[in-house]
């Protein structure tokens, strides 16, 4: 279903929130109720319907390989981002107390040393991170599991840069996990970049006795809008997350060399599913669609690309005609590229806060920032102050993000919408004042 599409012109709303979520495509949904209905044996049975559920899980499998420039057998299934990032964290964690069984002192390979002793393993990721890697570290960091560097991002270039990873780390270094582009401002980090630095640290370190450094990027805001490609990347593990593409809310997980090269280790224990790196009955419908998805982005990238781009900067021209220099773009910094589908602005005023705006707007469906602070609606994102923005500015901010069938109409009525709320709240403000 296109989310931006009238029923009726009374009832239209314009979604332009697709960071967040997408809706399935129509081939999408018609390969999971393909599957559903004529795959829906246990992969793991030798008869006709479990072959068919097997052939269906190999096919998707296969597409997501290739959607990431991987091989097929380096992708587990997973019930989506979130598991999949802290399945990574939790795999650096125990690859370093296996590696240096020595440096565990009073604790075990499960759980590492107990709080006071003072090796312990150190990861290195950003203070702009989605909250299913900042979250876990602090809690492993709080339990005195691990030590954690949160390296802030450029106040220049809204991006975390290469030498400051390079200062964070330390002999005790085991990952670096850094998102490939940033869900609210768009901008795109430069993961190659940091990946190759790092595997140089690697190398120099080969006869020392200090751990691997191991790399992943959660690319679930890349896929499906920009080149994603893991040998490009220098990834060891790259998150695969199916509704930020028109997918099912499922995921996967690329892991560069699995059983040979790169460690993994499960979270759960079952019945050997995935090769016993993720156990439990694989859901044959919901990866099936996962396939279909990431096919229809090997079909049509470039397309999917050049569109949002255009619409978006579309969007953005609109904004600087109506509202000139009251409009604030918050992702647009120097030295920085984005993902071409979003919109980060702030329209400056007394009152113009981004929910308040929101509030006004009969046919916008947006967000102020990440789907997964929603309940902080009323709080500056702290994404945006992170990377400089003035609170005052940041407490406006909208988050605009097209999708793959937002038209040039669509921003044309929304435009008209924020117009009419900027007048009105604008209006309230003066009256306000006026009567004090």
């Amino acid at each position: 279903m296109d989310l931006s599409r009238p029923r009726a012109k009374s009832q239209r709303t314009i979604y332009l929130d697709y960071n967040a979520t997408t809706p399935l495509e129509p081939e999408v949904l018609t390969a999971i109720q393909t599957a559903l209905q004529t795959a829906w044996g246990n992969p793991s049975s030798s008869y006709e319907a479990g072959k068919k559920a097997k052939a269906a899980i190999d096919t998707a499998r296969t597409n997501i390989a290739k959607m990431v420039g991987g091989k097929k057998e380096d992708v587990i299934f997973t019930s989506g981002g979130t598991e999949a990032n802290n399945m990574v964290i939790l795999t650096a964690m125990r690859h370093f107390w296996n590696s240096f069984p020595e440096a565990q002192g009073g604790g075990d390979t499960e759980n590492g040393p107990t709080q006071h002793r003072s090796v312990k393993p150190h990861i290195i990721t950003t203070n702009i991170e989605h909250d299913s890697v900042r979250l876990p570290l602090e809690a492993f960091q709080k339990e005195g599991r691990i030590d954690v560097t949160f390296v802030p991002a450029s106040k220049l270039t809204g991006r975390v840069e290469v030498q400051d990873i390079l200062a964070a780390v330390r002999p005790s270094t085991c990952l670096v996990t850094i998102m490939m582009a940033n869900n609210e401002t768009g901008i795109i980090m430069p993961i190659a970049d940091i990946m190759r630095a790092v595997r140089s640290v690697n190398s120099e370190n080969r006869s020392a006795p200090q751990p691997r450094i191991l790399l992943h990027t959660d690319a679930a805001q890349t896929i499906g809008k920009v080149p994603v490609d893991v040998e490009e990347l220098g990834v060891d593990y790259l998150t695969v997350v199916g509704h930020k593409f028109y997918g099912p809310r499922i995921g996967a997980l690329y892991i560069r060399g699995l059983r040979q090269d790169t460690p993994l280790y499960p979270m759960l224990y079952g019945g050997g599913q995935e090769d016993n790196y993720r156990p439990g009955t694989e859901n044959t419908g919901m990866i099936a669609g996962l396939g279909m998805a990431a096919s229809l982005v090997n079909q049509n990238l470039e397309k999917y690309e050049s569109h949002m781009r255009e619409v978006r900067d579309y969007l953005e021209q609109q904004l600087k005609d109506r509202f000139g220099s009251s409009v604030h773009f918050n992702g647009r910094l120097t030295g920085s590229e984005r993902i071409p589908n979003t919109c980060n602005v702030s329209i400056l005023g007394r009152g113009l806060q981004g929910q308040r705006v929101l509030s006004r707007c009969p046919h916008l469906q947006a967000s102020v920032g990440s789907a997964c602070h929603s309940h902080n609606i009323n709080r500056p994102s702290h994404i945006l102050l992170a990377i400089g923005i003035p609170c005052e500015v940041a407490g406006n901010a909208l988050r605009l993000s097209v999708g793959r069938h937002t038209t040039t109409d669509d921003i044309d009525l929304i435009i008209q919408d924020l117009q009419e709320a900027v007048t009105a709240i604008t209006a309230e403000e003066q009256s306000t004042q006026n009567s004090c």
